[in-house]
């Protein structure tokens, strides 16, 4: 059996881990799926991230360390799954927003009450339940294959990038921020309008938490 991601790929900026995980393959139990769209979520001073007010109970995992996953419940309803990244301390993750079905059609059916195709899977909530995601996996180790797990695949040749969803509660510059990044060649993908190739829309950490226009992210 293929071993898990180690450690060391997460304890990296979120924004170098984050465009790195498209394609690469999310497992719990007989659940295997294709990652196809993720949001970064950054430090320091990310006005859009759950610990831009500090450590509560809710984002304690997110501080690390890396190489975890913190899920939080949305809306009372729905579990969504982060990827811890950065050192241990620094608050920062990557938001699994959409996946490709792999394995365990007929359990992801279920649990997706019959919703098939990239309806199923295109959003955070939705990869929640595929996965049959609780709250029990909040600080769980990525590297651990009783829970959820990550396994290395080949890098896509082609990912987009554009802002991130629903974060209008944050600054003007992080809401512009293209910290959005999915698989180019995939129906599996929500908000396509807003996503560009990503050598040509992407922007380094250093440029957008300076509210400049540096392009220098680029796909490889």
């Amino acid at each position: 059996m293929q071993s898990p991601l180690e450690q060391a790929f997460y304890a990296r900026d979120a924004l170098e881990v984050a465009p790195e995980l498209i394609g690469k393959l999310l497992c719990r139990g007989d659940v295997v799926l294709r990652i196809s769209e993720v949001e970064a979520y950054c430090h320091p001073d990310d006005s859009a991230s759950h610990c831009r007010m500090g450590r509560t109970p809710r984002n304690e995992p997110m501080w690390g360390p890396a190489g975890h996953a913190y899920v939080y419940l949305c809306y009372g309803m729905h579990h969504m799954l982060n990827i811890v990244t950065n050192r241990e301390g620094e608050g920062a993750a990557v938001l699994i927003r959409a996946c490709e079905l792999v394995s365990g059609h007929e359990l992801v059916r279920e649990r997706r009450e019959g919703i098939t195709g990239p309806n199923a899977l295109t959003g955070p909530g939705k990869v929640g339940a595929a996965l049959g995601l609780t709250l029990q996996s909040s600080g769980s180790s990525l590297c651990d294959v009783r829970d959820v797990y990550l396994l290395d695949a080949p890098r896509p040749a082609r990912i987009l990038s554009g802002p991130r969803v629903g974060i209008g509660y944050a600054s003007p510059t992080h809401q512009r921020a293209a910290w959005r990044f999915a698989l180019a060649d995939s129906a599996w993908v929500s908000h396509r309008k807003s996503l560009q190739p990503m050598r040509a829309a992407s922007k380094s950490a250093r440029g957008a938490r300076a509210g400049t226009t540096a392009l220098t992210v680029r796909s490889s």
